[in-house]
């Protein structure tokens, strides 16, 4: 039965990725499936719980990831790394991105565990940036809220690279694409990092 529905889910979101979530029915699933309609309704009752599901397993490792934030994690080099794998994993998920503003409108579930992850993922920021001018690599904030809009700003790109390379017809997105999405995302620090920040900064973007 897990691997049935495992099945389901996998076959999901392949579809959903390849024809968006509006334009997928649960027969069009079922016949990828090679099963009846009222088969996969056993392991899932509509659409949306399917959605639920494939939103449910892909935040899994995001909010992991902020649990596991120490010190280790705030160097230039570390984020960066964090960042293309977010990507990636987003890629994972594509449709999700490209039809976020609906999908959150719709289904109020993935809308109250998106914004207390936008929150969390607010935290997380904060506790790095504080990281960050510990290893005076980051300055101290020139006015009260200068590091948070640069967080807001960094968390606004990092929900919607997606979607903007979708209206730019970015046909494929591979690794090089994605590091250079990485790249964009990390450079929002250069301005406000310090003269060893930049230099760190530096080693990691190809000149």
């Amino acid at each position: 039965m897990k691997n049935t529905r495992k099945k389901i889910l996998n076959t999901s979101k392949i579809l959903f990725n390849k024809f968006g979530y509006s334009q997928v029915t649960i027969r069009m699933i079922a016949l990828q499936l090679k099963m009846s309609s009222g088969n996969l309704n056993y392991h899932f009752k509509k659409r949306e719980n399917i959605l639920e599901a494939l939103y449910f397993e892909m935040v899994e490792v995001f909010d992991q990831r902020i649990k596991e934030l120490d010190e280790q994690s705030s160097s230039l080099k570390v984020i960066k790394q964090e960042i293309q794998k977010s990507m990636i994993r987003m890629v994972e998920y594509k449709f999700f991105w490209t039809d976020l503003f609906n999908l959150l409108k719709h289904n109020n579930n993935i809308r109250k565990h998106f914004e207390e992850a936008y929150q969390n993922r607010i935290k997380g920021h904060q506790f790095l940036f504080k990281m960050l001018i510990t290893k005076k690599l980051l300055q101290e904030p020139a006015f009260r809220n200068e590091h948070q809009f640069l967080i807001e700003r960094m968390t606004d790109y990092s929900n919607t690279w997606l979607y903007a390379s979708s209206l730019y017809e970015q046909k494929e997105i591979n690794t090089t694409y994605i590091e250079h999405q990485a790249n964009i995302l990390l450079s929002m620090y250069y301005p406000y990092l310090t003269d060893l920040g930049k230099k760190e900064f530096r080693m990691l973007i190809p000149k």
